[in-house]
């Protein structure tokens, strides 16, 4: 530590570059924030819930490193760099083996002739332990992720991991178990001196919590500071989705026009002693940092108002976002309590097979044609071949426009979309569909070919909690030669805080508007960010000004949610709403709507990504009075 950067360790903010939001993020990023300017860490999460999972067999066979290729990419064509600005680097892309990549990048810095050390952080794979659980006992030892909310019963679907005819298969059958691992062994990597740690299942924001948490050498009880990194770490993690990527208002002039948005440069989070934080990027990049491109990240993937993590709780009511200078946004407010005792535990496991079709209808008589269609398909099919499913369904994807211009603004998809154990049950679709051959609907007509109905084996995702006192988070350093040169427990957090009840509340003081109203789209006055947390779906809305705020509040309650989501909406979901009052913000959680999300969903957004846009589509009344605010 005394030999890095000792003139301002400590003394000025940490300034931290996110390199990577997924494995697709080209590794040129890495290198363009290690060039473009200053920074003293680099950031990268490469993992998606399913990306361990994806490559696990091939692993286990070897006929796959373990490792993001993206990530050893970035390091290969950026470790130069590294060397000579004397930067540190945490990234997740080891996935399923970072002492793998750890290997690769030490054995490069040899060959380079470089004075870097590497280390790499285990205890995240969980596989051994879990396989270890007998059948009977499973549902004891892996409560679900949701079971701990009192307003939730998770949907039976989603509970298929414990039922007993999955229970009776064999516990092989699970692919991969890796825990999200919190911040504290990279920071004691960090603190050995470790210049470059790899690491595999760690959450999103783990990183940027490790590089801030070493900087100000804060204690593991700085709850306040550790809980404003984490915020931090969500803002940049998803790279270019806090610079203008998949920005709601990126069609607005007065955000210089979607042309801005054609190569948004990667953020940087400038964290601050007390954890709040300065969001930028290098000057001359693409997209934009403001205001607006912060509240859409910050509200993306929430669970509530309470962000969970294994080194503290973030609570979020008292959040504020304001820009500072010119792609310079300060976010603060933020409070920090105490850990749970638990973290999350990504099981996947063998679900079966799936397979889809896509049909297409031409406009005249669509809804018809869609219940003919299956009709025809299931007496086809038969009740017998039917229960031999456990999903199917008859999904009408887009609504054929009144007076079409052109035969495509005519058409609706017709998306079957089933799922089995036994693939051989699956082909009585596509039978069925030759079957009817030419008793089909007036018009009938498919997607270039059929090879989407051939069934492929596909993933199951659930989420488990797993207790935060029995992981074994180790460090270890290593040299070119593989070989371990030391190796040391991260240890545990020493205080734990209960989960409390989530928030789920209507605004206390509505406002009662009068005079004249207007037909609009709500996305004419509030931008927003949707995604997934597993089952659920979360969506955040916000507005510009203080009188937009007191409607929005007031005409956004859970009856408003419930009948905006029309025919998307179930009896069995169950739904959360809090505010985030200084960003004009409401926030969402649909419990349920995904089905088993990540690789399991069936739905056509499996995350939840366009849900924002949907729900901006609506058309509602709003006073003409706010509409003349200027935001």
């Amino acid at each position: 530590m005394a030999n890095w950067r000792q003139e301002e360790f400590g003394k000025r903010p940490a300034r931290i570059a996110n390199c990577s939001g997924y494995c697709g993020d080209p590794p040129a990023e890495m290198y363009k924030q290690a060039t473009l300017g200053d920074v003293d860490f680099i950031t990268g999460d490469y993992l998606a819930e399913v990306n361990i999972a994806k490559n696990a067999e091939n692993f286990a066979r070897g006929h796959h490193p373990g490792y993001e290729a993206s990530a050893w990419e970035g390091l290969e064509m950026t470790i130069d760099v590294i060397n000579e600005k004397r930067i540190k680097v945490a990234l997740n892309g080891g996935a399923l083996n970072p002492k793998g990549l750890a290997l690769k990048v030490a054995e490069l810095i040899r060959e380079r002739g470089h004075n870097l050390s590497v280390a790499y952080i285990s205890g995240d794979d969980l596989l051994p332990e879990v396989l270890k659980l007998m059948p009977n006992t499973r549902s004891a030892y892996l409560p679900h992720l949701d079971s701990t909310n009192s307003n939730v019963q998770p949907l039976e679907e989603a509970l298929s991991f414990l039922n007993p005819d999955q229970i009776s298969k064999s516990p092989t059958e699970i692919v991969s178990a890796n825990a999200y691992l919190g911040a504290r062994g990279i920071v004691n990597a960090f603190q050995q001196g470790a210049d470059i740690v790899i690491t595999g299942r760690v959450s999103d924001a783990s990183p940027v919590i490790a590089a801030a948490w070493y900087w100000w050498s804060w204690n593991a009880t700085d709850y306040d500071q550790l809980a404003g990194a984490l915020i931090a770490g969500h803002l940049i993690e998803c790279s270019a989705y806090v610079t203008g990527g998949n920005f709601a208002g990126f069609t607005d002039k007065k955000y210089g026009g979607w042309k801005r948005f054609v190569a948004p440069g990667f953020p940087i989070a400038e964290v601050n002693a007390d954890g709040s934080c300065v969001v930028t990027k290098h000057d001359g990049t693409g997209g934009v940092v403001n205001e607006d491109t912060v509240k859409c990240q910050l509200l993306y993937e929430l669970q509530g108002n309470v962000y969970l993590h294994s080194d503290s709780k973030a609570v979020l009511d008292g959040v504020k976002v304001e820009e500072v200078g010119k792609d310079r946004v300060r976010v603060s407010g933020i409070k920090g309590l105490p850990p749970p005792s638990t973290t999350k535990l990504a099981i996947f496991y063998k679900g079966g097979y799936e397979c889809q079709l896509l049909l297409n209808a031409a406009g005249y008589g669509w809804k018809d044609k869609c219940e003919l269609f299956e009709e025809q398909v299931k007496l086809q099919v038969g009740e017998e071949s039917l229960g031999k499913l456990d999903f199917l369904e008859f999904q009408r994807i887009g609504v054929p426009a009144e007076n079409p211009w052109d035969q495509a603004s005519s058409t609706t998809y017709i998306r079957v979309v089933s799922q089995a154990k036994d693939a051989t049950a699956l082909l009585e679709i596509p039978k069925a569909v030759g079957n009817i051959s030419l008793k089909h609907f007036h018009g009938f007509h498919s997607s270039l070919d059929m090879r989407t109905a051939i069934p492929k084996p596909y993933l199951a995702y659930y989420p488990a909690l797993w207790a935060q006192q029995e992981l074994q988070e180790t460090v270890h350093f290593i040299d070119a030669s593989g070989e371990i040169t030391s190796s040391c427990s991260a240890g545990h957090p020493s205080v734990y805080e209960p989960l409390s009840e989530r928030s789920n509340y209507d605004t206390t003081s509505p406002v009662t508007f009068t005079g004249p109203t207007r037909a609009i789209r709500l996305g004419d006055i509030a931008l927003a960010r949707s995604g997934d947390k597993g089952s659920n779906l979360n969506v955040g809305i916000f507005v510009q000004t203080t009188r937009q705020w007191d409607w929005l509040r007031s005409f956004m309650s859970r009856e408003r949610m419930w009948q905006l989501l029309g025919g998307d909406a179930e009896k069995s979901y169950s739904l959360e709403r809090v505010e985030f009052p200084h960003v004009f913000a409401v926030h969402f959680v649909v419990y349920g709507i995904l089905g088993r999300g990540v690789s399991s969903s069936t739905r056509l957004d499996a995350f939840g990504k366009g849900f924002a846009d949907y729900l901006r589509d609506k058309v509602v009344e709003v006073p003409i009075a706010i509409l003349e605010d200027e935001g």
